[in-house]
């Protein structure tokens, strides 16, 4: 899990850092999308190690995102 951690941190981070420096917001989506997928990762990690209160909110923000990606994808 911590791989799989690291290179979605990884991939936000240089999505993000493109974003700022180009000032090309048409990968938001794509960002969103992949920081979705960092909290639920980070999530599951969580309910491995029995803390659920952290599991839930790691839950809820993914889900969160992964909504807002998928506006972000079909209203662009």
């Amino acid at each position: 899990m911590k791989i799989v951690k690291l290179i979605l941190a990884m991939i936000v981070l240089a999505v993000s850092v493109y974003q700022l420096i180009t000032g090309n917001f048409e990968l938001m989506p794509y960002s969103m999308l992949f920081l979705g997928a960092l909290m639920l990762v980070t999530g599951l990690v969580e309910f491995q190690k029995d803390r659920k209160g952290g599991f839930i909110g790691c839950l809820v923000v993914s889900l969160f995102l992964f909504f807002v990606s998928i506006q972000g994808f079909f209203l662009n």
